[in-house]
């Protein structure tokens, strides 16, 4: 296989393959995060076009969100008894299929369909549980590191995309940015074909920083992927900690993928920015995001997690109380996009270091993945509650304000959780 050719070959030069799954992981989460925020730039063309109203797309977007968390859970379970690479392909292939039939739709029916439930699901079968699993998996040391790489790759993914998508959807119709973004899934799908492997024991390698040359043996397949789950909530449940880092989370997700991703565009039209500039400033807050967030995975290995969390959600608090304020002039939403962006998604590293303190190796994406729903089902109250404002209230700026006090609570609940961590427990057939 290509894989062990290029492995030896690198091994010849010191260089752990690791490193290689982390690029091609870095790959795929990039360009589907590209397709999860789309329909932020899509979303007003889609009311011109069609005459849906922002309340009903919204509905189509907060699905999307809300299956892209709950998958989470099962996602860790389907990647331990199945493998990264089998999971990646079956997402791609999914995401893929979803945005390429859309491309005929007609009805709202279609659009929750395809880009609520098809989208969703696929999405969800890798999650931000993908990166968790192979930092965990492949790294002993630098695992804070690849967590904020495979993180910012996620969420810069979905910023980065939007000034290209909003002028080619500008220039030729919101199709046009569809078949770009479908050619993209399809090199993904190519690379992880290709050169992705499961675990470091596929190539007869330890992890990354792991004494010794022995390759770890691959943990037990659980009996279902339901019970594993299942099993890990239920133990997980029973703790404090869990519980803060999933309502934390769950802001974390109202305050980012539910709110900025979907809605900032149409808020910036509302008050006289044209799109193509709006989605410039998105971009412009995915490469701030995209050091924001390596750096806190860099931080995460080396000072208290806890008030690293502190001060993201604090800042990040300020920064959405402030943006009302700031007359939405070039100068004021530079300076917002440049301040939100550094904090975007630097919440992810610590939350995972946390989890893995907390509850083990073995255990980590599967609870993380029930922490991460949380973050999907703020998200999703975050979309629709946005999109009702709008359509109700005729302004978005009472979702802002709520979300900006929601993050300062955030930044105080976090400090209550225990220096010292909670001793894992053994992993069970089941989980």
């Amino acid at each position: 296989m290509l894989s062990s050719r290029v492995a030896a070959s690198l091994a010849r030069r010191d260089v752990h393959y690791g490193w290689v799954t982390v690029a091609v992981t870095f790959l795929t989460m990039l360009v589907s995060a590209g397709a999860v925020g789309a329909p932020g730039v899509l979303l007003l063309p889609l009311q011109r076009e069609f005459g849906w109203s922002t309340a009903d797309i919204s509905i189509a977007l907060a699905i999307r969100l809300l299956l892209f968390g709950l998958m989470g859970p099962f996602a860790a379970a389907l990647i331990n008894r199945y493998g990264v690479k089998r999971m990646a392909l079956s997402s791609l292939t999914l995401v893929g299929s979803g945005l390429l039939l859309s491309l005929a739709m007609r009805e709202l029916w279609q659009l929750i369909l395809l880009w609520g439930i098809v989208v969703g699901f696929g999405t969800g079968l890798t999650a931000l549980v993908l990166g968790a699993t192979v930092a965990t998996r492949w790294f002993t040391t630098r695992r804070g590191l690849v967590v904020g790489l495979l993180t910012a790759s996620s969420a810069t993914g979905q910023l980065v995309f939007m000034p290209l998508l909003s002028m080619l959807t500008d220039q030729f119709g919101w199709r046009t940015a569809l078949a770009l973004l479908i050619g993209l899934l399809g090199v993904a799908t190519l690379a992880v074909l290709a050169l992705m492997r499961d675990r470091p024991s596929d190539l007869g390698l330890a992890a990354y920083g792991e004494e010794g040359t022995a390759p770890a043996a691959a943990a037990p397949l659980p009996p279902s992927v339901a019970g594993a789950a299942l099993g890990a909530l239920r133990d997980a449940a029973r703790t404090r900690v869990f519980w803060v880092l999933f309502a934390t989370f769950f802001i974390c997700g109202a305050s980012t993928n539910g709110l900025i991703q979907i809605h900032l565009i149409p808020l910036c039209v509302d008050f006289g920015v044209p799109e193509v500039r709006a989605a410039g400033l998105l971009a412009v807050m995915g490469i701030f995001d995209f050091i924001g967030t390596v750096a806190s995975g860099w931080l995460s290995d080396r000072y208290d997690n806890r008030w690293l969390l502190f001060w993201y959600y604090g800042l990040r608090g300020l920064s959405l109380l402030y943006l009302p304020y700031s007359d939405f002039t070039v100068y004021g939403l530079s300076f917002f996009a440049v301040f939100y962006g550094l904090d975007w998604i630097a919440t992810v590293p610590p939350t995972v270091r946390l989890t893995a303190e907390r509850f083990g190796r073995e255990r980590a994406n599967l609870v993380f993945g029930w922490i991460f729903a949380g973050h999907q089902i703020g998200g999703a109250c975050a979309a629709f509650g946005a999109g009702y404002a709008r359509s109700t209230l005729d302004s978005y700026l009472p979702a802002f304000f709520v979300a900006g006090v929601l993050c300062l609570g955030a930044a105080l609940l976090v400090p209550t959780l225990g220096r010292r961590p909670v001793a894992a427990k053994p992993v069970t057939a089941g989980a």
